[in-house]
């Protein structure tokens, strides 16, 4: 395995200067918030021991380290990544939990050169919606399985349908100007909402049994926290925290943002974090499987 052509230079800059080192500073909170989804997408893949792993956009090592557990001593993960802070935070993990046998890659999964035919599962859990070129990801971690290889991966559904991040931005936006969100499908968390065109996508790059499960399991924010910084983790992060950020320079406006957040999310407080609805998709596939003549047997 080794790096091809280097693509997705928008992304690999991103999440290297500006968002990994931030995501890093705060990998327990987001953690905290994701789990539960990542329990769901966990016990869906199937994972069992001696399987051969890839974890796309593995992040903070969260998922590859569970899944290393689950295909044990005889299984082998590797963890992709384009972000070199999250990687060098996921070894570490990997390395306090008793799994340095995880291998972790910083490479794009468009260009990353993945040996053929290699993987039993392929997974990610909200890695793969910051693709530029999503057809050609597909193609190439379709090539990278073996055939009835398994292909699952956890997504978010419409904006609509998440209020863990619309409800501060439009608190938010009562004073300040929101960043407009990202075009439907372009890089971003709500890129891969539209399920008919990413069965479309996975079914053009040679997925058979293609599905879309949806999951609404709702979201915990701040869980074993102090309310005060359950609040200040969600001024950080998404919509609002970037109209906060570009209010720093007027106090008054920035403790008046503050407030409204802080009363729009009074609702969902219950003494143990924010909890609100959340929806993603389980989208899987599996590689079709060579039959006895040479053709392929989905």
């Amino acid at each position: 395995m080794g790096q091809g052509p280097v693509a997705n230079t928008e992304q690999r800059e991103y999440w290297n200067e500006v968002s990994g080192p931030k995501w890093v500073a705060v990998a327990d909170w987001i953690e905290s918030q994701l789990s539960g989804i990542g329990r769901l997408a966990l016990e869906a893949s199937g994972a069992k021991p001696g399987e051969r792993v890839l974890d796309v956009g593995c992040g903070n090592g969260f998922t590859a380290i569970e899944l290393a557990q689950r295909v044990g001593e005889t299984g082998r993960v590797f963890g992709l990544d384009l972000s070199r802070p999250m990687l060098k935070d996921a070894a570490a993990r990997a390395q306090a939990a008793g799994v340095p046998r995880i291998h972790f890659l910083e490479g794009d999964a468009q260009t990353e050169r993945l040996d053929p035919s290699y993987f039993d599962l392929v997974f990610s859990r909200f890695g793969v919606m910051f693709f530029d070129d999503p057809a050609a990801a597909f193609r190439n971690l379709h090539d990278s399985m073996k055939p009835g290889g398994r292909f699952l991966f956890a997504c978010w559904r419409d904006r609509s349908l998440n209020p863990w991040m619309t409800v501060p931005a439009l608190a938010a936006a009562e004073y300040v100007e929101i960043p407009p969100p990202a075009a439907a499908q372009a890089p971003g968390p709500f890129a891969f909402a539209d399920a008919d065109r990413v069965t479309a996508l996975l079914s053009s790059a040679g997925f058979v049994d293609v599905n879309a499960r949806s999951i609404e399991p709702g979201v915990r924010i701040g869980a074993g926290r102090e309310r005060q910084q359950a609040l200040d983790f969600i001024l950080q992060m998404g919509p609002a925290g970037a109209a906060l950020r570009n209010a720093q320079a007027d106090e008054g406006l920035l403790e008046r943002v503050k407030r409204a957040v802080e009363e729009r999310l009074e609702p969902y407080w219950d003494g143990d974090g924010f909890v609100m609805d959340a929806a993603a998709w389980l989208y899987s596939g599996r590689t079709p499987i060579a039959d006895s003549e040479g053709g392929q047997n989905g």
